[in-house]
């Protein structure tokens, strides 16, 4: 079974691949996803990787705090989305 992790505090100049290096000790990775602004393409500082659930807590533990880039990365597992609600 597959678990997201959300990773926070990214640089801005952060890439995928950079992300997926991050990971790199991990096999599993199945997914990296930066998020980026729509309008901009800039990073928006955050984003998620997918690995194998065996593996997920042990990568919580041994890269929440990481510095990438001048800056710590937060890592924790990925909450599901709450649904959008209208602003009318």
């Amino acid at each position: 079974m597959v678990k997201t992790l959300y990773i926070g505090n990214l640089p801005f100049s952060a890439s995928e691949e950079d992300l997926r290096s991050v990971f790199s000790d991990y096999e599993t990775v199945s997914s990296v996803k930066v998020i980026t602004d729509r309008e901009t393409g800039r990073s928006r500082g955050f984003g998620f990787v997918e690995l194998d659930e065996n593996e997920a807590s042990s990568a919580i533990e041994a890269l929440n705090g990481v510095e990438m880039g001048g800056r710590n990365l937060r890592i924790n597992e990925a909450k599901k989305r709450e649904p959008r609600r209208d602003r009318f």
